[in-house]
């Protein structure tokens, strides 16, 4: 089964309504349909974008083989989706529009979009970092076009936080995995982002302006050559001085990226992809005032500062891949990628505050509080990839090696005082003591060797289909010379009984070998910490117990797909941290055990007739041990439910909503530079609704395909969220947790323009 240009069709229905019979083509556009013999057999062979073709067969007997060309079907004026691809693999993929015309505050669309799905929570609008099924920011992959991106590692607020690595205007298709994924994924412990870059056809290009930055694409490509280029500004100035610390904020973030892909003829293809973002955060604070508490008990915080900060992560990005098609069902893909970051993050700020009774005027602490880093970091990471894959009717077999080395140095020094009515913190008699000091200074230089082997295969029993995905994955590491061994497994099945309903079952082992903030251990001596690398640290283990159903349905006519999936997450030899803000800080030692269980819950469909929204639920517990004392992890969100909603207005699809509902269990929290049994409260819940408004204002008219005038309103409720809390300690050493809100009710307005 093929199309007009000779390439094999996968997942093409062929039937024959007299017999009862169905199939569908496997990956090589293969199939076998067996069939009684009689004076002439009619088989119809469908798929959604091509004609319907019909063969009629006289007096067939033996075996046949036949290929049919399937022809794109006639072009219509509007084109109604009745059934979506299946998902049999544990990653589920996700449709790039809903990147377009929603509201953001990141500009970071594609996280943004990450972060409403089922099992995955986020806690702060002003980052696109998030949490999947209990993990950390750094368990979750990134891939783009079969390479592993990182992000800058000194970021420590969401503030600081430019833009990510992701081009939305780039991307083609979005896979996304909360579990049990293949044996190709790296060795991460929690999920897997998939990012295709598309290839661009003909001429195309957008602009994009609006009070939180700017970003521009122009691409190019026909049958043999591609390339795009888009460049993205973003500046968080408006959306932060609804803060409530005063001051002068400078952030300004700029990426420029590119992707081009030759294909001379059709055994070769050259791909290449560049990125360069140079990002930037000053702040200047001037002064702040915090009113928290109940009526009953009502609070006032009140600081002025001096000082600055001064933040700049500038990252460099290259990748080129050389794909050779052995034959139609055979390939070799070669991969080399270079990654560079230089981060540095610098502030001194003094504050001197007040904190008040407002019921009593009662003064609760008074004194100051200095503030000083200077943290620099560079890394350097190479990475040398082969893949090949081999396809046969029944399999899909690919197997990989890649060769990584490392380079990571990093100078720090990091101190906190605090004085209280005129006492320092702690107070000692005979000397002056910081509440914290840190001093760092490590240079390493490592190697990885990883390598894959894995297997789908697909075959049926009766009416009743499998998928079965297995494979192994292992990975040495110089560093530790530790050595992993990680199988997987994913199993697929069509029941007979109900062909709209899949069962999905995955387990694994999982490693994640430590990186850089991982292997940091700190010792106190005398008041002053010191972090170095530890030689002897472990991988990280989690094995992944995942039973799911997915059920696709109409209601109203329109279609929908309900998606159910419980987990358990037996979590061994974990480096605890601690989280403050978007910083994490590890003990730098496997100290912990643990386990993470849980349900999600979502139902995606068209609410709206023509347009797409879901709904999500997820329940989660989570718990380590540490010191003998079963204590949640710092990610326990308990319960979490997402709304992304869209609609036109009645009579007219150039009128579009956007709505985006969070409403999230607040995280475990505890006074800072304690140990984790000291994470005794809980954050309020996250509470946040955006909303969207775009209009359509030219369509297809002198060469301009679109113009969209939009309006956004961010926390339309304005609900003020806790991001973190800054502890303020009086002379009895009694601390008092004074909330960190987010951002308030804000407007933005923007225009696109397609051509």
């Amino acid at each position: 089964m093929i199309d007009e240009d000779g390439h094999a069709l996968e997942l093409v229905t062929i039937s024959c309504a007299a017999q009862g019979k169905l199939t569908m083509t496997n990956l090589k556009g293969e199939f076998s349909i067996g069939l009684s013999t009689a004076d002439s057999v009619v088989v119809k062979f469908t798929m959604v974008g091509y004609g319907v073709r019909k063969r009629v067969f006289k007096r067939p007997k033996g075996k046949m083989t036949v290929q049919i060309v399937m022809h794109p079907a006639a072009t219509l004026s509007e084109v109604t989706v009745t059934q979506r691809r299946r998902q049999t693999s544990q990653t589920e993929q996700l449709d790039t529009k809903h990147l377009k015309q929603t509201p953001s505050t990141t500009g970071n669309a594609v996280e943004e979009m990450i972060q409403q799905q089922a099992g995955v929570s986020s806690h702060n609008e002003l980052s696109s970092q998030y949490n999947v099924r209990g993990g950390s920011f750094d368990e979750n992959s990134v891939y783009i076009n079969q390479i592993e991106v990182y992000r800058p590692l000194l970021i420590s607020s969401g503030q600081q936080e430019g833009l990510s690595v992701i081009n939305p205007n780039m991307v083609e298709k979005i896979g996304f995995s909360t579990g049990g994924y293949e044996a190709k994924y790296g060795d991460k412990m929690s999920s897997v982002l998939d990012i295709t870059y598309r290839h661009t056809k003909g001429f195309e290009a957008n602009a994009t302006a609006s009070l939180l930055g700017a970003s521009g694409f122009i691409g190019y490509g026909n049958s043999r050559f591609s390339m795009s280029h888009g460049i993205r500004y973003k500046t968080n100035r408006y959306l932060l001085n609804t803060l409530e610390t005063t001051g002068e904020y400078k952030p300004n973030f700029l990426d420029y990226q590119t992707y081009i892909s030759y294909t001379p003829n059709k055994r070769w293809n050259i791909d290449f992809i560049g990125n360069i973002a140079d990002n930037h955060y000053n702040f200047t604070p001037k002064d702040r005032e915090t009113s928290f508490g109940t009526l009953a008990d009502a609070k006032q915080f009140k600081v002025y500062f001096d000082g600055q900060e001064k933040d700049r992560f500038n990252t460099l990005f290259g990748a080129l891949g050389i794909t050779r098609r052995i034959s139609d069902s055979t390939s070799i893909k070669f991969i080399t990628s270079a990654f560079h970051t230089k981060e540095r993050e610098t502030y001194d700020i003094t504050g001197q505050y007040w904190l008040n009774d407002t019921q009593t005027q009662e003064s609760l602490g008074v004194g100051t509080y200095m503030e000083h880093a200077r943290n620099y970091l560079s890394a350097d990471v190479i990475n040398f990839k082969l893949i090949v894959r081999h396809q046969t009717r029944r399999h899909d077999i690919e197997a990989g090696i890649s060769y990584k080395t490392e380079h990571i140095k990093e100078q720090s020094r990091e101190y906190e005082m605090r004085d209280s009515s005129g006492y320092s913190i702690p107070h000692s008699a005979d000397k002056l003591n910081l509440i914290y000091t840190l001093n760092a200074k490590n240079d390493i230089r490592s190697n990885r060797i990883e390598a894959y082997i894995q297997d789908v295969y697909r075959w049926a029993k009766g009416d009743n289909y499998f998928t079965l995905n297995y494979g192994v994955r292992f990975a040495n590491w110089s560093y530790n010379k530790e050595t992993t061994v990680s199988p997987r497994a994913s199993l697929a099945i069509v029941p007979a009984f109900d062909s709209d309903l899949t069962f999905r079952f995955a387990t694994g082992l999982y490693y994640q070998a430590p990186f850089y903030k991982e292997m940091r251990d700190t010792t106190t001596v005398n008041g002053i910490t010191t972090a170095a690398l530890n030689n002897h640290i472990k991988s990280q283990q989690s094995i992944h117990l995942i039973a799911a159903a997915d059920y696709r349905f109409r209601m109203l006519n329109r279609p929908f797909k309900f998606t159910a999936e419980a987990y358990y997450k037996a979590l061994s030899n974990l480096i605890p941290y601690n989280v403050q803000n978007m910083k994490i800080t590890y003990y730098g030692e496997n100290l912990t055990k643990g386990y993470a269980t849980g349900i999600d819950l979502k139902l995606y469909g068209e609410f709206v007739p023509g347009t797409d929204s879901w709904l999500t639920l997820s329940l989660m517990s989570t718990r380590q041990k540490f010191n003998n004392q079963w204590i949640p992890l710092p990610t326990d969100q308990r319960w979490a439910v997402n709304l992304h909603f869209t609609d036109y207005f009645p009579g007219t699809e150039r009128w579009k909503m956007t709505l985006r509902l969070a409403f999230a269990d607040g995280l475990p929290f505890g006074a800072p530079h304690r140990g984790l049994e000291q994470q005794q409260f809980r954050a309020p819940a996250y509470k946040r609704a955006d909303i969207g408004m775009s209009y359509c204002a030219l369509k297809n008219t002198k060469g301009i395909k679109g113009i969209w005038l939009g309006i956004d309103c961010l926390n339309l409720f304005g609900i003020s969220n806790v991001n973190s809390y800054y502890w303020v300690t009086d002379v009895s050493n009694t601390q008092w947790a004074v909330p960190n809100f987010l951002t308030n009710r804000q407007i933005n307005g923007k225009i696109t323009i397609n051509l």
